[in-house]
Formats: structure tokens, C-alpha cells, sequence
């Protein structure tokens, strides 16, 4: 363990420790972490228009030009192979646009505290 490990203050705070545990000091995980945040992000945006518009995986997936299935896909938060083409597709069928924004990189402890959202349908 090192003197830092020894001499931070302890806590019973789940997410803190988790951190401490799995992710401090290991920039490669940090980065899986983001890459995880924002594949997540992308399968929420589309649940949630597609449900607000009151609309079924098939009823989108007509309009889109695609199956079921690959809607299911797109919303599963596991899913990494989002196109952009695929959704663009969602989004004219849904009268929408996408938008994508660059923001700047926050040290680790402050992502994990806060993420900004930097795609939006």
C-alpha cells in the first residue's frame, strides 16, 4: 500500500471506494469507464425519445428502415457499434437531429462526480 493510500481519509462512501479500489491511479480503466458513460448515454437518448414519441423497437424500426432486433441493440447500453449514419436515420425519423459537442477532459475525480453530457439526439 502506499503513503498516500495510508493517509487519506477514510469513508463509507460506496462510490469513493469503489474508486479507490478499481479505478485510482489506473488511467487505462478510467478511460474503459468513459468509453462505458458514453455508449450508456447514446442507448438512454434513444429509449427515451423513441418511448416519448410512443413508439415500439418495431414501430422505430420501420420508420428507420431496419429491424427490431437492431433497435433492441442500439438501446442496450453494452452495445458499441452506434454509427453515426444509424443515428442520424433515428433521428430524421423521429424529427430530430443529431449534435455532437467536444468538451474538455476534467481529471478523474471530477468526471466521476459530474459528466457532462456531450452527445444529444
Amino acid at each position: 500500500m502506499s503513503s498516500r493510500a495510508k493517509t487519506r481519509k477514510p469513508t463509507t462512501d460506496a462510490i469513493e471506494i469503489l474508486h479507490r479500489r478499481y479505478y485510482e491511479g489506473r488511467p487505462e480503466r478510467l478511460k474503459e469507464l468513459e468509453e462505458a458513460r458514453v455508449e450508456d448515454e447514446v442507448a438512454r437518448k434513444i429509449y427515451a425519445l423513441r418511448t416519448k414519441a410512443g413508439l415500439s423497437q418495431r414501430d422505430l424500426a420501420k420508420l428507420v428502415g431496419t429491424s427490431a432486433s437492431a433497435i433492441c441493440r442500439l438501446e442496450d447500453a453494452d452495445y458499441e457499434g452506434h454509427s453515426m449514419a444509424m443515428l442520424k436515420r433515428i433521428a430524421e425519423a423521429l424529427n430530430k437531429r443529431v449534435e455532437i459537442r467536444f468538451v474538455s477532459i476534467r481529471p478523474p475525480k471530477a468526471r466521476r462526480v459530474s459528466h457532462e453530457q456531450s452527445l444529444s439526439l
